[in-house]
């Protein structure tokens, strides 16, 4: 904070080799005991590691870890599409009561309430591996915009881009085809209901 030129620069690699470190170990791990076919058909891979490995007292700890790391990603997910929210708010693509900043705590308090009040409907009603496959090409999809979007910046950096939408792109098409239908067909639903709105828009001026 006091520095974020010098310090940002040193935590992205950092946290992304920390973050990149762990994943592998417990890749490892999870397939050292379970096997690939056995992770495969894991409903919960972690816990069911632990059991196969003789641990069956730690099961508990695992469980709950899992659940701990899982709400902070949700946490953090819902924060970010909540600020997203706001900002199509305010351009006017979403109700303008979503644009509403909390006075006292400048949040913006209807947004954050109007996903999680959606995050909340999904969990209980669907099936929470389609909502996965379907958030996870939802995903994808916004980095590789991303990266196509940095890539008409400059030439500097332009290969780390193209490696980053490529990327984006062959891990989203790689999901299940449910999500991958899903994810192309609320893309296409956004995309007609933006032209006819900008239509509508230019009609009227």
């Amino acid at each position: 904070m006091r520095d974020p030129a010098r310090t940002i620069p040193r935590a992205i690699p950092l946290a992304l080799g920390i973050t990149l470190a762990v994943y592998v170990a417990v890749a490892c791990a999870v397939v050292s005991v379970l096997g690939a076919g056995g992770l495969g058909r894991a409903a919960a891979p972690l816990a069911e590691a632990v059991r196969a490995a003789g641990a069956e007292g730690l099961v508990p700890v695992v469980t709950a870890g899992a659940a701990v790391a899982a709400l902070g990603s949700l946490l953090a997910l819902i924060l970010g599409v909540s600020r997203t929210t706001l900002a199509m708010a305010r351009d006017g693509h979403l109700p303008r009561t979503l644009a509403a900043v909390h006075p006292r705590f400048r949040i913006p308090h209807h947004a954050e309430l109007a996903v999680g009040s959606v995050v909340a409907v999904v969990a209980a009603t669907a099936d929470l591996r389609d909502a996965i496959g379907f958030s996870s090409f939802g995903v994808l999809v916004y980095y590789a915009i991303a990266n196509a979007s940095a890539w008409t910046l400059g030439s500097r950096g332009r290969v780390l881009t193209a490696v980053g939408l490529a990327g984006c792109l062959v891990l989203a098409f790689a999901l299940p085809l449910s999500s991958v239908v899903a994810g192309c067909l609320v893309l296409a639903a956004g995309a007609a209901a933006y032209a006819v709105r900008a239509r509508v828009s230019r009609g009227r001026s």
